[in-house]
């Protein structure tokens, strides 16, 4: 994708830029209906984008979508593989339309029933009928029709897929164990070991290769249905990577790791008014001086892949870029951590020069130093004001009340770590709750639309809204509760609880607040 010619921009027309009024809802993919208990990449994906487009919205935001992490956390933001799309967000039934499973292999179990994603279960079923579509796949005639277009996805994707599939299948010989548990010419990736290895588990690795190519394809049938209903997909990217990762595993030069593979220092944030000892992450940090000496090249093609697949993405922990809280790996807590710079500035050089002008909102909630506002304001991300911010606590914080948005901001009700709003108001002491009532007019029963329509009627060029808040729940279906291990992430949207009266009433929100679909049918 680089042209070549160092220190020089090349300047390619994004999918989408944040330099218009804009709209859009937060949800993530596995919150959407469908009978094989999770969302996925099925007609009810295609729908919600329809929703959106219907209801005026230009953005769909989601969170990261990769494979999740494994229990108890299960969560999106600890995943295996920075490049690859999660195996659970294939749909089964688009693989049934194409031939290779059977009805039979549809049916869920009665465990995959309810408003919640049963995690474990999920896996085993969906594990199960993607093996057997890939069997069909491998033995039938007529869905070796795909053989083609297989191998030029294997061929083109070979960079990252490889190892993912190598990494998956050994993962799988090694009951689940972390890379750094195998034998030690596997872990220190001898070329040898790692030729036998492939070559003994040759089936193993081809179904992951397969369960990519099924993702990759379905993927871009939603992406291209989102552009010509001018939607535009919003990513995810979070700063760290796991240790137990691929990305880890194929290249220990770019992790603070000992000769061992296990990592010397790892992530956190130090104490502050909510946590006496801080919040200890446990990724590993980066090694900087690698990533310089290879020009940042695994970050380039991370935003690469990442960009393959969404129009804007936002970059979780932004604040990561200038400067980080590393803790020495062992500790029980992150209290006594030290502040280590990061070279924000030097990467994202890189990234401009080789893949152009990038839609990028900068994920800058916290401790927002001079250092950082600079970085983000130096490369022109929009950061992030959040409403339910600006309430309670004894008064809140006016930077994130509506009145105080600038244009070049993206806007959000609450986020997936937070409270629904209709949720975060009742908890709300009785003097914060007036305050927020009286600053968007609404009786209490109406608030999720007040609040919604004060961050239309702002001065944010975008705003978001989680689709809880669209439907005003309650912190029963709030999404994350940080610094909570187990429970999080499994909200589900009940089927047909989005409907044309909501579609109806975001669209005049969003008509009156100079906010619609562009009349081209685009997103950019």
């Amino acid at each position: 994708m680089a042209d070549g010619r160092r220190g020089r921009s090349k300047r390619v027309r994004p999918a989408f830029a944040f330099d218009r009024r804009a709209s859009g809802l937060l949800l993530h993919v596995t919150s959407l209906p469908g009978p094989h208990g999770s969302g996925d990449l099925s007609e009810e994906t295609h729908g919600f984008v329809d929703f959106c487009a219907d209801a005026g919205q230009t953005l769909w935001q989601m969170l990261p979508v990769g494979p999740p992490g494994g229990p108890p956390g299960n969560s999106p933001y600890s995943s295996y593989s920075s490049a690859a799309g999660s195996p659970y967000l294939v749909s089964l039934e688009r693989l049934s339309w194409e031939g290779l499973l059977p009805p039979r292999d549809l049916r869920p179990p009665r465990e995959l029933d309810g408003g919640h994603v049963n995690f474990e279960a999920v896996r085993v079923f969906r594990d199960e009928a993607l093996r057997a579509a890939y069997e069909r796949f491998r033995v039938d005639a007529a869905a070796r029709t795909l053989n083609s277009a297989f191998e030029t996805f294997a061929r083109e994707q070979a960079e990252w897929l490889d190892d993912f599939a190598l990494f998956c299948a050994l993962k799988r010989r090694f009951h689940g164990a972390p890379w750094d548990q195998w034998d030690k010419p596997l872990r220190e990736r001898n070329t040898k070991a790692l030729a036998r290895a492939a070559g003994e588990l040759a089936e193993d690795v081809a179904f992951h290769r397969f369960v990519q190519f099924a993702f990759d394809r379905q993927w871009r049938d939603l992406h291209t249905h989102a552009r010509r209903r001018g939607v535009a997909l919003v990513g995810d990217i979070p700063i760290y990577v796991i240790h137990d990762s691929v990305d880890v595993w194929r290249d220990r030069r770019l992790f603070a790791l000992d000769a061992a593979g296990r990592p010397t220092q790892v992530s956190g944030v130090p104490p502050d008014a909510f946590s006496d000892d801080g919040q200890l992450w446990g990724h590993p940090q980066y090694h900087w001086p690698a990533h310089r000496r290879q020009g940042f090249a695994w970050w380039v093609n991370r935003f690469r892949r990442t960009f393959r697949l969404f129009d804007a993405v936002r970059i979780d922990h932004f604040l990561g870029f200038s400067r980080v809280w590393s803790v020495r790996a062992g500790s029980k807590t992150a209290r006594h951590g030290k502040w280590v710079k990061s070279p924000g500035h030097e990467l994202f050089e890189v990234l401009r020069r080789e893949l152009g002008d990038r839609a990028i909102i900068a994920e800058d909630l916290g401790v927002l130093t001079p250092e950082a506002a600079a970085l983000r304001d130096a490369f022109g991300f929009p950061g992030m004001r959040v409403m339910q911010f600006g309430f309670g606590g004894g008064g809140g914080d006016a930077y994130h009340r509506p009145h105080s948005y600038p244009p070049r901001c993206v806007a959000y009700t609450g986020t997936h770590d937070s409270d629904t709003v209709v949720g975060w108001l009742k908890k709300l002491d009785a003097p914060d709750r007036r305050n927020a009532l009286d600053y968007t007019g609404a009786p209490p029963a109406d608030f999720h639309w007040s609040a919604i329509r004060s961050l239309m009627n702002s001065a944010a060029e975008t705003v978001i809204f989680p689709v809880q808040d669209v439907l005003g729940l309650d912190n029963r279906a709030r999404m994350n509760v940080p610094g909570v291990a187990a429970g999080n992430w499994g909200w589900r949207l009940a089927p047909r609880a989005l409907t044309p009266a909501h579609a109806r009433r975001l669209r005049r929100l969003a008509a009156l607040a100079g906010r619609a679909v562009y009349r081209d049918g685009g997103v950019g």
